[in-house]
């Protein structure tokens, strides 16, 4: 992790200078917008397997799993997902709420026993994300940005939080790309938050290339 002794300090987002910077978020839009039309093309025969698989082990619950989330400036927006879980999921959360493993506004269980085994799999390579392509094509969310909270989450957080909300958010992020899930949402915002303060084209390209690592070497959780 190359994010450690020196970020300590809590990080201020000077929202308006990131509002300004016209050039750079032309050329992020436009790439984000390139890039998810080429995925969408390119990956359509993957898509197919993966829609057959889940249909497959589930029948009766549908290929794609939307979701309300909260992006830039807490705009709400409907995130798509590959569904990775049962049917009735979100009835079962709140049976599960009391066992979540991480402190701060963000649920998340080891062996969460809502997943099936084919969504065990394509979270594992990420695969359960690429729909989101479609959310960056859209102008929703971008390739590289903090992940949109559900608003539940945003209810508890505090105004240091709010700041990874001042950015449009993404598919995949710092956090995702370096540490992934070994860190509790401090760490996640903190995380987010050097990110959007020193973000660039160059720094973006630099998540990206992280972020196709996982793919070589897949999360574990």
């Amino acid at each position: 992790m190359e994010y450690k002794e020196r970020e300590i300090r809590p990080i201020t987002i000077d929202v308006d200078r990131q509002h300004k910077r016209y050039g750079y978020r032309a050329i992020k839009r436009a790439f984000d917008f390139l890039a998810s039309l080429a995925g969408l093309l390119i990956l359509s025969p993957l898509f197919l397997v993966i829609a057959v698989a889940i249909k497959l082990e589930d029948p009766k619950g549908s290929v794609f799993y939307s979701q309300i989330r909260l992006g830039q400036n807490q705009a709400p927006f409907k995130m798509y997902k590959f569904r990775s879980m049962v049917s009735n999921a979100d009835e079962l959360l709140a049976q599960l709420l009391a066992k979540n493993e991480v402190n701060g506004a963000m649920f998340k269980m080891h062996t969460d026993p809502r997943v099936t085994h084919t969504g065990r799999f394509i979270r594992k390579y990420s695969l359960d994300e690429l729909p989101q392509l479609l959310n960056v094509l859209l102008g929703q969310m971008s390739l590289v940005g903090p992940r949109p909270p559900l608003p539940r989450e945003v209810t508890e957080y505090t105004t240091y939080d709010m700041q990874r909300l001042s950015v449009k958010p993404g598919c995949t992020g710092l956090w995702q790309a370096t540490v992934r899930n070994s860190v509790g949402f401090d760490e996640m915002v903190k995380l987010d938050l050097i990110y959007i303060s020193r973000r660039s084209i160059s720094f973006d390209l630099y998540v990206i290339f992280k972020t196709l690592i996982v793919f070589i070497k897949p999360n574990t959780d």
